[in-house]
């Protein structure tokens, strides 16, 4: 096995230029001549806009201009999906339209009102405090549940009680058959809380506009350059190939927020056109938690049928969606089409009803978030079928193993139309089981009594789909010292991209592994790709430069035979050389591509040496699926919950390399411990933003955290060639259910059935004190 290549745990490549600060991010981009931009924000989450007055800002010392949505015109942020959803009754959902400049009416509390380009940063942002605005508050909507009743303040005059969204999927009636016939029905309510990102890294820009070519670049953070450049263009009324959209070499985290077009990248274009020079933006971390789009935030019922052995016979879900106040790319999607491919989890349901009001309020708008409706479904059938498992007398693995779909049942069509093609679910389980000692966890909780604590032990099975754009494109060019450079449609957010993707190449040609670059986030060099998110880079990235590799050995071959005169047919190709069957004559890849750049064409549709490209497109999505055991300790003095012990068995098919793997699935299950534990985004009735810092948003942190076992049991994909499924988003996806069903094991003998997330140290000391004096 090749030391570089796909099974191997290399370390990060990227990692000696982080660790030694020379990693280039969007802030370190600095261009001679420079403005700098600063956003006027509404202080109010609904407030009718009666005038700006700009005046004084424009007299402002170092003001080179300001703008108003005036001078935008049109200018917006497209929703891609809101012509893909129908309402239940066929009908079109609204898209009441998101402008980078708001004219007529604030929408929450950091809505985009005016902004303003000066010599200084400074100067740039007390210009902008000098722009006066008169508004007429309005009260505000803010109340997921409750925002599309009769009566609650209109956030659209064309949304209809906040309803931007009444979807359906799945037979209700057969559903409705299925529960009026069962021996048990066991019904839930939950609340997934909403989050906010806070990447590492916040959102920044720096745009400049060449008057002699026409060409506009914007630098900027992105997850993939496409959609931004196609968006920006629109805004300008450019044509897209003058508009180049930069990502720098290094991302510091996007988890979804940064796949979405923000309205300060069309702010700093447009001013760099309008001034001819370049126009700096960077967010601070309060913009970040008053304008990244936030995640998750549902209210749901879920209701599960079964007969009278126990086995499911049908699942019956309604869930409150807040978009808050604007659509970005994908969030209508979210909790429908990417939530609905895995509400049935792992389990042989026969029929699923699901329902979507998807309701638009006085918030910042959501999108997605690590997961983007996996991890919300997964929870709600995790927690649906442990409280099942409970009411019906049954312990909580055999009533999993005995609703599991079959290893000879695959492949699977769920109940939504999704193929499962492979999946080991009570292998994969059993052997998570056996390492956290499940046995044991009795004889645990029982020592901790003796202590005065709860202890409590919960699973959960999860399975996620990957998905995204499944079209990818690859270039491979052999650079004259000797280098490969690999172009690539995606863009690294710190998930070791640079690493993953050399491994493949290395595997598939042999090329040294430390002469292999990667070249991503530049929009006129790459000319497409469909981007990092949905856990689609290996999946879809790999198998494109897999395919580019097939292309450079055929072209290869050909070649090495005009190298040799020799036959095509008899030139063979293996870790890096190309030999003439039977002899000892052989050529290294590395010296053929530099050779054949001069060598005339070998064969009809083969010239200008190796270089190759190749897009592929995915027949089918892949299914990564693992379990999660979470034990946790509760102290009732305090209301603490401790996460004392954590255990991961996952199926990823065939691991590329491991070591990444494993620091993917760690940074998931952390953002979904801090879920449900920790993070919640809290709004007052008016609107206003109470956890806006890091003084109120309690972020997850390593003393939160126990020591995660990790391990994997691989069950090859069908779907590609590779037999790759997928990780990035696992660890977020069967998180949040595993930590939560351990909390209601713990408080279980004092009457506590449900717990919401997340379980602060208040809500837990509430709920243990009070159960025990009722």
């Amino acid at each position: 096995m090749a030391k570089f290549g796909i099974g191997q745990p290399v370390k990060r490549v990227e990692d000696q230029r982080l660790v030694t600060g020379n990693g280039r991010y969007t802030d370190d981009i600095n261009i001679d001549g420079q403005a700098y931009l600063s956003v006027l924000r509404s202080p109010h989450a609904h407030a009718m806009i009666k005038s700006i007055n700009i005046d004084e800002a424009k007299a402002s010392p170092g003001v080179l201009g300001v703008y108003t949505a005036a001078d935008l015109g049109d200018a917006g942020i497209p929703c891609f999906v809101t012509g893909e959803l129908t309402n239940a009754d066929g009908s079109a959902m609204i898209d009441p339209g998101h402008p980078i400049l708001t004219g007529d009416k604030a929408r929450y509390a950091g809505d985009n009102i005016a902004f303003v380009v000066a010599e200084t940063k400074a100067q740039a942002r007390d210009a902008a405090d000098l722009i006066e605005v008169d508004y007429d508050i309005l009260d505000a909507a803010t109340d997921t549940r409750k925002a599309a009743e009769a009566g609650q303040p209109q956030v659209h005059d064309n949304v209809k009680n906040n309803l931007g969204l009444d979807w359906h999927h799945g037979d209700a009636a057969a559903t409705d058959a299925a529960f009026a016939k069962a021996a048990h029905v066991t019904t839930l309510e939950l609340i997934n809380n909403r989050v906010i990102c806070n990447a590492m890294e916040p959102r920044a820009a720096v745009s400049e506009y060449d008057a002699t070519t026409g060409e506009l670049t914007v630098h900027t953070t992105t997850q993939g350059g496409w959609p931004f450049r196609d968006t920006i263009a629109a805004n300008l009324g450019m044509d897209a190939e003058k508009v180049v959209v930069m990502t720098p070499a290094d991302v510091g985290g996007g988890f979804g927020m940064k796949a979405m077009h923000y309205s300060e990248y069309s702010m700093t274009a447009f001013a760099a056109k309008a001034l001819g020079r370049p126009v700096k933006w960077t967010g601070d971390r309060t913009e970040s938690f008053l304008s990244d789009t936030q995640g998750r935030d549902h209210v749901t019922t879920a209701e599960l049928a079964m007969d009278d052995a126990n086995r499911i016979l049908g699942m019956r879900v309604t869930t409150y969606a807040n978009f808050g106040a604007y659509y970005y790319f994908f969030a209508p999607f979210i909790p429908t089409g990417a939530a609905v491919k895995v509400l049935p989890g792992v389990y042989d349901i026969p029929t699923i009803s699901y329902t979507v009001k998807g309701v638009l309020t006085n918030t910042v708008p959501v999108d997605a978030y690590r997961g983007a409706g996996r991890p919300e479904s997964i929870y709600c059938v995790e927690r649906l079928v442990e409280k099942a498992a409970r009411e019906v007398g049954m312990d909580v693995l055999e009533f999993r193993r005995l609703n599991f779909i079959k290893p000879d049942q695959m492949p699977y069509k769920t109940s939504v139309g999704e193929l499962y093609d492979t999946g080991e679910f009570d292998k994969v389980m059993t052997a998570c089981v056996d390492k956290a000692d499940w046995a044991g966890a009795a004889a645990r909780k029982a020592a901790a009594a003796a202590q005065g604590k709860y202890r409590g032990i919960g699973m959960c099975y999860y399975i996620e789909s990957t998905m995204g754009d499944p079209n990818e494109t690859a270039g491979i060019e052999f650079n004259d010292d000797g280098t490969v450079s690999v172009l690539v449609g995606t863009q690294a957010n710190g998930q070791g991209h640079e690493t993953a993707y050399a491994q493949v190449l290395h595997d598939r040609l042999g090329v040294p592994f430390e002469n292999i670059q990667i070249v991503q986030g530049d929009t006129k060099r790459i000319k497409g790709g469909g981007g990092t998110g949905g856990s689609r880079s290996l999946t879809a990235q790999g198998m494109a430069i897999n395919d580019a590799s097939d292309k450079v050995i055929e072209r290869g071959k050909a070649y090495a035979a005009q190298h040799f005169e020799a036959a095509t047919a008899d030139i063979t190709f293996d870790d890096g050389t190309f030999t003439v069957v039977g002899t000892d004559r052989k050529i290294d890849i590395i010296a053929l591509a530099k050779s054949a750049k001069s060598m005339a064409s070998p064969a009809d549709g083969i010239d200008g040496g190796l270089d190759a490209a190749a897009t592929h497109k995915l027949d089918a999505w892949t299914f990564p699926n693992g379990c999660h055991i979470a034990e946790v300790e509760i102290d009732p003095d305090t209301g603490i919950t401790t996460v004392d012990r954590y255990n991961i068995v996952d199926d990823f098919g065939v691991v590329v390399n491991p070591m990444l793997v494993e620091g993917q699935v760690h940074g998931g299950v952390v953002q979904g411990i801090g879920q449900a534990l920790l993070e919640n985004t809290v709004y007052d009735e008016g609107g206003q933003l109470l956890t806006g810092s890091f003084m109120d948003y309690t972020m997850p942190r390593a003393d939160n955290m126990p020591s995660f076992d990790f391990s994997t049991i691989e069950v090859r994909c069908l779907n590609n060639a590779m037999g790759v499924k997928g990780c990035g988003e696992a660890g977020s996806v069967g998180s949040c259910a595993s930590v939560i069903n351990a909390i209601v094991d713990a408080l279980y003998g004092l009457g506590v059935r449900e717990v919401d997330m997340p379980a602060t140290p208040e809500k837990i000391w509430r709920l243990t004190n009070g159960a025990k004096a009722a």
